[in-house]
């Protein structure tokens, strides 16, 4: 799962920089400054002239791109700079939260995002990427709150990913009945929403919707890298609709990649339930 969380927040962070109010998911893509060239673009921004909004904007805006290729000093200066220039700017507390949140500085991640709730408290991508970060730190009901928040914005563009991120969020609370209906909701948005496909997958095998599994398992390997964990629900799916060519396939896919892996240890105890 961490990298559908990353999808997350950097499907979010491609639409800010393309100049909206936003900020996953499971860095990087087209159009992306170079280290050097966005560095020489920062001192030219602070030294240009022009209103505060303009400046923070242009800041988050690199703050986005640095995040996105990984480079997280970069990006936490550029955020800073960003709220310096006008602290009124929700996005730039966006930002600054998503870093701090890979950061692992979980108080810093959430002063952030409550002040740029606070300035705009119905923003879509803030309840959405706050509501992600209460889920990782185990406050699933209140994220479930700032979800809603963001699915309730009339100007969303892209609901699918928080009806994942909420779908995924209800599996760890067990609710499995109302997860599944959110993940269903993400892929008739998204047939092709990454975050959805594989949990989606499993609780139709869990189901005994052994087709049902195979056809999203397959769309989501066309999608994504292959995953230990991908691999195994796909070994465990072929080997209940009885084809052993495909069985066998996924395992030695799965032994060869991930052979450290407690999916690979479970498939070598014959553990498949």
């Amino acid at each position: 799962m961490i990298r559908a969380n990353r999808l997350i927040l950097i499907l979010s962070l491609a639409a800010l920089a393309a100049g909206c109010v936003s900020a996953p998911s499971e860095g990087g893509g087209d159009g992306e400054p170079a280290a050097g060239a966005a560095q020489g673009d920062t001192q030219s921004l602070v030294q240009s002239p022009g209103d505060a909004r303009t400046r923070a904007k242009a800041h988050t805006d690199l703050a986005a791109a640095y995040y996105g290729i990984g480079n997280m000093g970069i990006a936490l200066e550029e955020a800073r700079i960003a709220i310096a220039s006008d602290p009124s700017y929700a996005p730039a507390y966006n930002v600054q939260a998503l870093v701090n949140m890979d950061l692992k500085d979980n108080g810093a991640a959430e002063a952030s995002f409550q002040r740029g709730l606070k300035i705009a408290p119905t923003d879509a991508d803030l309840n959405h990427n706050y509501g992600w970060f209460l889920c990782q730190t185990g406050r699933e009901q209140q994220a479930m709150a700032h979800f809603t928040a963001a699915l309730r914005n009339p100007l969303y563009t892209t609901p699918s990913r928080t009806y994942a991120a909420a779908g995924r969020c209800l599996l760890q609370r067990n609710n499995v009945t109302e997860a599944a209906d959110y993940l269903d909701r993400a892929l008739r948005l998204d047939p092709n929403n990454v975050s959805a496909l594989l949990p989606y997958a499993k609780l139709q095998y869990d189901r005994g919707r052994l087709t049902e599994a195979r056809e999203l398992l397959a769309r989501y390997n066309r999608l994504a890298p292959p995953s230990a964990e991908a691999l195994w629900l796909a070994v465990r799916v072929e080997r209940k609709i009885g084809d052993k060519i495909a069985e066998n396939s996924y395992a030695a896919q799965l032994r060869l990649r991930f052979p450290r892996s407690p999916e690979y240890q479970a498939l070598q105890r014959g553990e498949f339930e």
